[in-house]
């Protein structure tokens, strides 16, 4: 009989202990790292990223500390947990980090190459030499990809395509057109829509990350169904991401 007790005892205190980590109290600052896209997510936290993930957290009582980084040491900041989580992941990118039911934005994925060049599609990528910043692995989420390099940063790209190193170069919306602004003829180059790829946050495999994990999902909820986003995008005129059914 006291064996009994003793164990009813022991089941009592362990759920009390899981139930106190369950309800572990939400922290008030979020730390996140994210490569400096301009007007997006820059180094001095202005940006339609930034005003997103601001407006997700702030009236939660969860401030943004950002920490700017390239994307692949910003991943694995992620990693080991040095911060709650990176920002501009694509779905299960990487396997060792969690991701929430909600995208925040969506990628629009854009291929550049000179105007003389046929325009791309999705069917055609497969004949082309093409190139990305190296940690995107766009081969993952792109069909028909064999042949491709990746680069370690975009201000060579001008160069490897009017030298025929390069067919295509993979990248967002914005960077493409960041690259563009800096040709002395843009005519000289087309850019291609091929892909809409959804961004999320990827966090950190702790407990604050799981518990900001949470929040996020539970905000994005409220935001989306209450449109309170959109005057976000319209600003930084750039397409809304959601309609009011996703995730439901």
């Amino acid at each position: 009989m006291a064996r009994r007790w003793w164990a009813l005892v022991f089941f009592i205190l362990l759920g009390t202990v899981a139930s106190a980590q369950d309800a572990a109290p939400t922290p008030s600052v979020i730390h996140l790292a994210s490569e400096d896209w301009e007007d997006y997510t820059a180094a001095d936290g202005h940006g339609l990223g930034w005003d997103v993930l601001r407006k997700v957290f702030e009236p939660a009582g969860v401030k943004l500390d950002i920490r700017t980084e390239p994307y692949t040491r910003s991943v694995g900041l992620a990693q080991r947990g040095e911060v709650d989580a990176c920002v501009g992941s694509y779905h299960e990118e990487t396997s060792d980090l969690l991701y929430p039911r909600w995208n925040f934005d969506t990628d629009h994925i854009y291929a550049l190459g000179l105007a003389s060049n046929p325009a791309p599609s999705p069917e055609t990528l497969g004949n082309y030499r093409l190139a990305w910043v190296r940690g995107y692995d766009y081969q993952n989420y792109l069909p028909n990809v064999k042949s491709y390099n990746e680069v370690i940063r975009r201000t060579g790209i001008l160069s490897m395509l009017t030298h025929n190193r390069a067919d295509y170069y993979i990248d967002a919306q914005t960077e493409v057109d960041y690259v563009v602004g800096r040709a002395r003829d843009p005519s000289q180059f087309r850019k291609t829509h091929i892909a809409e790829l959804p961004l999320y946050l990827c966090f950190a495999n702790t407990q604050q990350a799981r518990t900001l994990m949470a929040l996020y999902d539970r905000r994005m909820d409220q935001l989306v169904k209450s449109g309170e986003l959109k005057p976000i995008f319209e600003k930084w005129k750039q397409p809304y991401p959601f309609v009011s059914t996703d995730h439901d």
